[in-house]
């Protein structure tokens, strides 16, 4: 066998090992439901839910709480099977977070309470067409 032949093997088998190996580290979105039962079944995997923050009447958020130091928060969202969660996020509130469309928060459950690793937020664009 040639030296590029076995070159090429060994190239190939460590893109497949980095493949296996990332693999096992993704993370999957799922709603709030079944991230509580990987949680219940041992899982400290971290999952993506996609959502959005719980709305009253007027189109106002509720349910957003800052600690009173103002180093981490807490608030009501609505996963796309309007299950209301309350998430903790150990950081400060994010800039435009109440007026984001939607919602990912990346992290697991930790008893009733989902931990927030990460946020992710889908602001509305300054480019969509105003409504006259």
């Amino acid at each position: 066998m040639k030296k590029s032949h076995i070159l090429a093997l060994i190239v190939v088998a460590l893109g497949v090992v980095i493949v296996i190996s990332t693999a096992g580290d993704a993370s999957s979105y799922v709603s709030f439901n079944e991230a509580y039962e990987l949680a219940q079944g041992g899982s400290n995997k971290k999952i993506h839910v996609v959502g959005g923050l719980k709305k009253g009447d007027g189109g106002q958020v509720e349910g957003v709480e800052t600690s009173a130091d103002k180093l981490s928060f807490s608030f009501i969202m609505v996963d796309e099977h309007n299950r209301e969660q309350k998430v903790f996020y150990p950081e400060p509130v994010p800039a435009d977070f109440v007026r984001s469309e939607q919602v990912v928060v990346v992290g697991s459950y930790r008893n009733d309470l989902f931990i927030a690793d990460k946020i992710l937020m889908k602001c509305p664009s300054k480019y969509q067409e105003e409504e006259l």
